[in-house]
């Protein structure tokens, strides 16, 4: 028996067919019920009992190999191009559109792809986040507003976990499990307890970034914002920096832009200012170095951060904040070219 085993598994590796009906007459020769495969596994009753381990190893090693290979030719009959195939009569008679990036993503990946050419990476972290990392590390008092639920979502089941307010607990984070020199961005999605309106929703999403190494200060800021600004909104981009107020930063600032629709002469888009805010920054609060546990008196360093709706508005100068989420395709078959 082994020898005419041995015999068929020679024919089956050498198996071929030019169409399906000798795939057929292959499968009906090899596995059918009265096929030679079936034949020998009727006679293994009659393999003497210390060769039935070498002979069913054989057997079952034929039968697969069978299979195998009758599956695989046929796969191959199955692909194999014709006329038929090619006409889907099902198929619509106008052309199926490609999709396309949504805005936010566009504005999101230029943003950081300009920081990562400053030798920024990115960092990432959960939208579910705890108090600590998004309030209490940094700097927020305990009566802060932001703690209220007026303006923050919070978990019932649990007072001290929230749905993150700002993407500051990803820095958090990474300064928790990092030594300096640390040079992040932080891109996500951050709720806020708001009301709906073209100009406000309950969902948006930001890009921070921080730095922190020896010596580092106000004037490494200001030319990092700077070269992004030019970078994402035109070389002749201006920017102007105001003092401001942030637990997390002292001192603080508000960056601003020259109205790339006016030049800086004043127009109702920058309600005749010439200057259109931006984000926020300033050098990061010792206190919040600490309570991450990095030495304030030997490092130093600064933050920042922006809303991408906002700089998408400005960009492509998009009135309702609503559009962003509302999915309707036609406001997003504008953005196709920016692809």
């Amino acid at each position: 028996m082994l020898a005419k085993i041995e015999q068929l598994l020679q024919e089956v590796k050498g198996l071929t067919a030019q169409n399906p009906e000798e795939l057929e007459a292959l499968r009906i020769k090899y596995l059918s019920k009265k096929g030679a495969i079936n034949a020998l596994m009727a006679d293994f009753r009659n393999v003497p009992a210390e060769q039935k381990k070498e002979v069913g190893m054989k057997l079952n090693e034929l039968k697969n190999l069978a299979q195998e290979r009758i599956a695989t030719l046929k796969e191959a009959f199955d692909n194999q191009d014709n006329g038929a195939a090619e006409l889907d009569l099902t198929r619509t008679a106008y052309p199926v559109n490609l999709g396309t990036r949504h805005p936010l993503t566009i504005v999101r990946n230029e943003i950081i792809d300009i920081f990562s050419r400053m030798g920024f990476t990115i960092a990432d972290g959960p939208e579910v986040e705890d108090d600590w990392h998004v309030f209490s590390s940094m700097n927020f008092a305990e009566d802060h507003p932001a703690r209220d639920m007026q303006d923050t979502f919070f978990i019932e089941s649990h007072p001290d976990i929230i749905l993150r307010t700002h993407t500051s607990s990803v820095q958090s984070r990474v300064m928790e499990v990092s030594q300096p020199p640390i040079r992040v961005i932080c891109p996500g999605r951050v709720y806020r307890n708001e009301a709906i309106s073209y100009r406000a929703h309950c969902f948006f999403h930001q890009v921070e970034g921080l730095y922190i190494d020896k010596n580092v200060s106000f004037t490494d800021l200001k030319q990092v914002l700077l070269q992004f600004a030019q970078e994402m909104f035109g070389p002749e981009t201006k920017i102007r920096l105001r003092p401001s107020y942030f637990p997390f930063t002292e001192p603080s600032a508000e960056m601003d832009i020259s109205c790339d629709i006016c030049g800086g002469e004043g127009c109702p888009f920058c309600k005749y200012t010439g200057w259109v805010e931006i984000l926020g920054c300033g050098m990061v609060d010792p206190a919040v170095l600490e309570a991450n546990g990095i030495d304030s008196k030997v490092y130093t360093g600064y933050a920042f951060g922006m809303g991408v709706e906002r700089i998408t508005n400005l960009k492509y100068k998009v009135k309702d904040l609503r559009m962003f989420s509302e999915n309707d395709t036609r406001f997003l078959e504008e953005f196709e070219s920016a692809n």
